[in-house]
């Protein structure tokens, strides 16, 4: 009766999230600066009426790939929070607090200065690349600190002082770049959804989504690892080879995210906890889908409130995910404490 039950209830939170994602992805649309009525949104989405007019480039140049980059990646940091989380047995590991975007952001800033000086424009191919090598630097001393130091909080603290040092890296390159250059990334810096074309949301798009299958089909050795990790072995699971899967996945995913729009805070540490509590279940087959989703009406939610509350100014995203997802990981920090003071 428990497991009907706990289908029933996974079921009902799949169809309220998509109606919520429904309901963003028509209110993203047709709000902004410029105002498009329903109807002639309507007739530009579905029947191509009035190409080449500034509604039709609004729509099809700005806004639609906007929400779809907040909904693909905010899933995407979503199920590679929830990756590492797994692959650390902690509830509060995330890419953004673990330093893991901040070193993403500190070698896109340094090719971005640097191959600037001899060209106009840097391909995002090369953005993409920067952003995992940096994710796996700083994921690999996350790694090398966690097998001296048990404690996460202790991790925590470790991993917020990656992320001062590779913001202080892409601080002293700053100082060499030209004013323009500098603004270029300070924007990009600052987290926004607002600068991705067609060609780039593809490009990672692609590689999201590729991802994302791996790791679903991770999923039963995910299920044995969260038992224990003598209990995966007996399974039958090369814990090596799944350890660097998760690892690898997570960096992939994140790098993604950050290439695009830079760093964004606590939506891949909150998000996979919302997802848990919303369904009612641990199971990897359920909260990959599940973070995926959540996290793309979240970020959805969120770019929505960042470019509408104080219109035309817009805010940077990472100032609205902090707003609504800090309090998750408070609340986090605060059951663990009490669990580790009951015990």
């Amino acid at each position: 009766m428990s497991a009907r039950l706990t289908s029933l209830r996974c079921t009902a939170m799949f169809l309220v999230l998509i109606v919520c994602f429904a309901v963003l992805i028509v209110l993203s649309v047709n709000t902004g600066s410029i105002d498009i009525s329903p109807v002639d949104i309507f007739k530009i989405i579905f029947t191509g009426d009035q190409q080449g007019t500034p509604a039709s480039n609004v729509i099809w140049k700005i806004r639609l790939p906007r929400l779809l980059a907040a909904a693909i990646l905010g899933g995407a940091l979503s199920v590679s929070g929830f990756l590492l989380q797994t692959f650390f047995r902690n509830p509060i590991a995330g890419p953004y607090v673990l330093g893991i975007s901040s070193g993403a952001k500190m070698f896109v800033g340094i090719v971005m200065i640097f191959m600037m000086k001899y060209r106009s424009g840097v391909p995002f191919m090369y953005v993409m690349l920067a952003a995992f090598a940096g994710s796996m630097m700083c994921t690999g001393f996350v790694l090398l600190f966690a097998r001296k130091i048990r404690s996460m909080s202790m991790l925590l603290v470790i991993g917020i002082m990656l992320g001062n040092i590779c913001s202080a890296v892409t601080d002293f390159c700053i100082t060499f770049a030209k004013e323009a250059d500098v603004a270029n990334l300070h924007a990009w810096s600052m987290g926004s959804f607002s600068a991705v074309s067609w060609k780039n949301l593809n490009m990672a798009s692609a590689v999201i989504f590729i991802a994302l299958i791996a790791a679903f089909f991770l999923s039963k050795p995910i299920s044995a690892y969260q038992l224990g990790e003598g209990y995966a072995k007996s399974m039958g699971v090369n814990i090596k080879f799944f350890r660097a899967m998760l690892i690898t996945l997570s960096s992939l995913l994140s790098a993604c995210v950050t290439a695009l729009t830079g760093p964004i805070s606590f939506v891949g540490i909150a998000v996979p906890h919302i997802t848990k509590l919303l369904f009612g279940t641990a199971k990897p087959m359920i909260i990959i889908p599940g973070a995926f989703l959540c996290g793309g009406v979240f970020c959805m939610f969120c770019d929505l409130i960042a470019r509408t509350i104080f219109s035309p100014t817009e805010l940077a995203i990472s100032t609205v995910t902090a707003v609504f997802g800090a309090p998750v990981v408070i609340a986090l920090m605060l059951k663990r404490q009490g669990n580790q003071t009951n015990e």
